[in-house]
C-alpha cells in the first residue's frame, strides 16, 4: 500500500473482533516502529505499556470513553472490544512535556497496524489516575493516550463535508461509520510558486 492508501484506510475503528488475537510480537513491532521515528530534540521521552491479556484489557477498557459524537453509544460491547492496547506514556524524568512526539508515534503505530491488517483508535479520553493505580504506573510516567487495536468489525468511510459544515461522525442503519472531511481547498490557505 502507498502512504496515502494507508492513511485512507486508517480510520478510528471502535468495533473489533475481540476473539482475534494480536500477538505480543505484533505489539512490540509496532512500538519498535514508533521508537525509530522522529522526536523533538531527539530526547525520545515516550514509553509504552502493551497488553493483549484479557484481564488487563478489561481494566484498560473500563477507563476509556468512546466516540463522543455518538452520545447514545457507550462503546463496544463484549465480543467487539479491542484485542490489544498500547498505553503511550511521557517519561517526565526525560522531558516535562511533549509537543508532537506522541502524535508522530501514534500515527506511525496506526499506519503500521493498518499495514498488518489491524485497525485501531487513538483515545485521549482516559481515566488517567484510576488507570495509573490499576496498572501500577509510576508517577514519573504521565499517561498521554491509549491506542485500542484489533481486527476491525466495522466499516469506516470518509465523506465530503456537507454544506452545513457539520464535522460530526455518524453511523447509518447498517452501522457503517461515516467521517466527514474538509476538502483540500478548505485547508490549503495559500500557494506560492508554480
Amino acid at each position: 500500500m502507498t502512504v496515502k492508501e494507508l492513511v485512507l484506510k486508517n480510520r478510528s475503528c471502535r468495533r473489533f473482533r475481540q476473539d482475534a488475537p494480536v500477538s505480543m510480537a505484533q505489539l512490540e513491532a509496532l512500538v519498535d516502529i514508533a521508537r525509530l521515528g522522529p522526536s523533538a530534540g531527539n530526547k525520545q521521552p515516550l514509553k509504552y505499556i502493551v497488553s493483549n491479556d484479557p484481564v488487563t484489557n478489561a481494566t484498560i477498557f473500563a477507563r476509556l470513553a468512546w466516540a463522543g459524537y455518538l452520545a447514545d453509544w457507550p462503546g463496544p460491547v463484549e465480543g467487539e472490544r479491542p484485542a490489544a492496547y498500547i498505553v503511550v506514556l511521557l517519561d517526565t524524568t526525560i522531558d516535562e512535556k511533549t509537543d508532537c512526539d506522541h502524535g508522530l508515534a501514534t500515527q506511525s503505530i496506526m499506519l503500521a497496524a493498518v499495514e498488518q491488517g489491524l485497525a485501531g483508535c487513538i483515545i485521549a479520553s482516559v481515566g488517567r489516575e484510576p488507570l495509573r493505580a490499576e496498572l501500577g504506573i509510576p508517577e514519573h510516567l504521565k499517561i498521554l493516550l491509549v491506542l485500542a487495536l484489533g481486527q476491525p468489525v466495522e466499516e469506516c468511510v470518509i465523506e465530503p463535508l456537507g454544506p452545513d459544515g457539520n464535522i460530526r461522525y455518524w453511523r447509518d442503519e447498517q452501522a457503517v461509520h461515516h467521517v466527514p472531511k474538509r476538502a483540500l481547498a478548505d485547508v490549503l490557505v495559500a500557494r506560492h510558486g508554480g
